[in-house]
């Protein structure tokens, strides 16, 4: 039987941090998978509960969190209504995090822990999960789903001189019509961090298998930040999606009770790479 398991876990700052876990309750010691959502992104979005199960079907458990300034709140997990949270987040806030949630899993406290780690991340998660997959030696393999190879491609360049001078930029939300507030504290972190937050760099230092998955259709982020990264790590494996966008197919809210062919595609390319010496 599918289950999933709920848990909360200090993060970055001592903020909480809401994970849960599918697992098939026949093999509670399956390889455990940690997905890390993108920018405005949740654990509980759109199709991510339904490859969470997928994955559960065909051996694997499978644990996504909230990033603890991703906006969303404990009573509130699928809303962004925590903007001051989200206003504060960095890049070396969900790197912090990252480590909780895979501290967290090696612990053993709340489930059986394993020495097999598998790491997935998502646009952003996936600029952070390249990072600390080049520092965290637990990660066994990396896939990356439609990853940045850099962070300032989240927003127009030429905004970061009048972003400073504000002290803050607004990010529309098309789904809930919010204008999410980000300080300039994110443009200073990259400024204190060059190195650390260099993807590219990051990148170059991966020894661990990598698959790169990224959709040719995706408007959001482009094809060229995959052939980048694939091009800095050649001993990765670069996975084009004809007619994929930037989610596979998955929409928020999602109602189908299949997961769409794109992202069905694209977790079987998964669990053949994770099955793969």
């Amino acid at each position: 039987m599918i289950v999933q398991d709920h848990f909360v876990t200090p993060g970055a700052k001592g903020r909480p941090i809401s994970l849960d876990i599918t697992v098939d309750t026949d093999n509670r010691e399956a390889p455990l998978v940690i997905f890390a959502h993108g920018f405005k992104g949740f654990k509980d979005w759109g199709t991510h509960d339904l490859v969470a199960r997928y994955f559960a079907q065909n051996g694997y458990r499978f644990l996504k969190f909230n990033f603890s300034h991703n906006g969303t709140t404990a009573e509130e997990p699928t809303e962004f209504a925590d903007l001051t949270s989200f206003s504060e987040n960095t890049f070396s806030i969900e790197l912090d995090d990252l480590k909780h949630v895979l501290d967290f899993a090696a612990s053993g406290a709340s489930f059986k822990r394993t020495e097999e780690v598998y790491l997935i991340g998502h646009s952003m998660g996936g600029g952070i999960s390249i990072i600390q997959t080049a520092e965290d030696s637990r990660i066994k393999k990396l896939i990356t789903m439609a990853s940045v190879a850099t962070f300032r491609n989240l927003w127009p360049r030429q905004a970061e001189k009048q972003w400073k001078l504000l002290g803050v930029m607004h990010f529309p939300n098309y789904r809930t019509g919010q204008q999410m507030p980000v300080k300039a504290s994110l443009l200073d972190d990259l400024d204190k961090h060059p190195e650390r937050l260099n993807i590219i760099v990051r990148a170059t230092e991966i020894t661990q298998p990598w698959l790169i998955a990224h959709g040719d259709a995706d408007p959001t982020v482009p094809l060229s930040h995959a052939e980048e990264l694939h091009a800095a790590q050649p001993n990765s494996q670069l996975y084009v999606i004809t007619g994929g966008d930037h989610v596979f197919g998955g929409t928020h809210p999602y109602i189908a009770k299949e997961l769409p062919i794109v992202l069905k595609n694209f977790c079987d390319k998964c669990i053949t790479f994770l099955q793969s010496d």
